[in-house]
């Protein structure tokens, strides 16, 4: 439990009309509740979800050539997110978009608070200082994403209106979520070479949609059909509370043990244990963020017995400790 101590002067108040008075209190009872009674309840929102990519893989972006000028760092939706709430004082380096698509909340920047509402989009560029949250009674559901890269500050600029505004109205657009459902899911699947590329040339088309939604058209979708490897990561997504095996897994897409880790590699970029360790901490960040579970618990979850394992497993790959990553609440 937080506790916040408000000291006002009572000889300034004397000098206040009944008019001042009742401003006052006002904006005091709202900086209350922000200070205290949304920002404890953060979580908890039925069919939530977020990916934060680790450390080494946005690196990895900073390093391609296709994905360096723009990229994305995280990305999530939250669906009627009664008392979600966040405050940063000096920003944050990404640059931040959310997409309200219905309900209702509020942004704070520049010293100035505007109401959020269904279609309408928030832009917030990286280092500004903010604090935003949903609407108690009619709690906001929200697309976001972070995304960085050397082209960003264009498409803030563009999305803004030359920086003009923070809130943009924009329309409910199908297509526009199915990209968004797209990139998400495709992280979902891992970070190999392939999937980051495809997600962050997707982020291209999907910051577009904000910046010129009168030419945005939905394109054709067409089915791919499956290849052996995307069955198999399939098979790794529904099996993540397991230890599996080259063996085990090159059995499922019916491949030698050895042409399976060729072609594994040859289409994700990373060997096949490699691969599916990195789906189980994406699991367990989700974990991590959105639920109460004891750090021996996600362990398990991801078929790890040994919670001490199960930390040096989690740092070596996301660079800070379970712990530490739960504390930051991304």
């Amino acid at each position: 439990m937080l506790h916040y101590s408000y000291i006002v002067c009572t000889d300034e108040l004397h000098r206040f009309d009944n008019w001042n008075v009742n401003c006052w209190l006002s904006n005091f009872c709202k900086m209350l509740h922000k200070s205290s009674g949304t920002k404890g309840k953060r979580a908890g929102f039925n069919g939530q979800r977020a990916i934060v990519l680790p450390k080494k893989i946005t690196q990895t972006c900073i390093e391609s050539a296709i994905s360096k000028h723009l990229f994305i760092t995280d990305i999530g939706f939250y669906p009627k997110a009664r008392f979600h709430y966040c405050k940063r004082p000096v920003g944050i380096s990404q640059n931040i978009l959310i997409y309200c698509i219905d309900g209702k909340g509020w942004i704070e920047a520049n010293g100035e608070e505007v109401e959020v509402k269904s279609g309408q989009c928030v832009i917030i560029p990286a280092n500004m200082s903010h604090q935003y949250g949903s609407d108690e009674k009619d709690p906001w559901s929200i697309y976001w994403l972070h995304f960085k890269g050397s082209s960003a500050n264009e498409y803030v600029s563009l999305i803004s209106k030359q920086r003009s505004r923070i809130v943009v109205p924009v329309d409910f657009l199908e297509e526009r979520v199915r990209l968004f459902e797209s990139m998400y899911s495709t992280l979902e699947s891992g970070y190999s070479a392939d999937n980051l590329g495809y997600i962050n040339s997707c982020l291209w088309y999907f910051l577009s949609s904000f910046c010129f939604e009168d030419i945005f058209r939905s394109p054709l979708n067409k089915r791919v059909e499956k290849d052996a490897i995307d069955i198999s990561i399939e098979f790794m997504q529904k099996n993540l509370h397991r230890t599996l095996t080259i063996l085990e897994l090159a059995n499922e897409a019916h491949i030698s043990p050895s042409h399976y880790a060729t072609l594994f590699k040859k289409k994700t970029g990373y060997p096949p244990l490699e691969y599916f360790n990195h789906i189980k901490i994406q699991k367990a960040c989700q974990y991590l963020h959105f639920s109460t579970l004891q750090i021996k618990e996600i362990a398990y979850e991801i078929g790890i017995s040994d919670p001490y394992y199960f930390s040096r497993f989690f740092s070596n790959i996301m660079g800070v400790s379970p712990l530490e990553y739960r504390k930051k609440k991304h």
